[in-house]
């Protein structure tokens, strides 16, 4: 069977491609200036997760691991959690205190991964 990976995520990161090509997007990629890698699980950290990067220094977003050296910090979280913690709807410092998001890395790095960088989603 093939592994489709239904995540709610990828939806969501797709909506982040066309967000850093915008304007705001331009903006985002400025003020930060790092790359993260998502590990995203469909159920339980660290079990068939779809890896995907986030970089906000070229303004991209890919599906794979990063390649270009070390991404500045490394995220892991199931699907849900990332989905909630990116809509703000789940503060990621709670995230991470509850072990809902695991972090590798620069810390200070991890603190601008805030959810104000993820487009709003539209209603449907």
């Amino acid at each position: 069977m093939a592994k489709s990976s239904e995540l709610k995520s990828e939806a969501l990161l797709e909506q982040m491609k066309l967000h850093l090509s915008s304007d705001a997007g331009k903006h985002l990629t400025k003020k930060i200036g790092l790359v993260y890698q998502l590990n995203i699980a469909p159920k339980k950290i660290g079990f068939n997760e779809d890896i995907y990067v986030v970089d906000l220094k070229k303004g991209e977003v890919k599906k794979g691991p990063y390649e270009d050296g070390k991404p500045d910090a490394i995220f892991s979280f199931t699907d849900e959690d990332f989905f909630k913690i990116a809509s703000g709807k789940m503060n990621p410092q709670i995230a991470f205190m509850r072990g809902a998001m695991k972090v590798k890395g620069s810390l200070s790095a991890a603190q601008k991964f805030t959810p104000d960088i993820f487009p709003k989603p539209s209603k449907m």
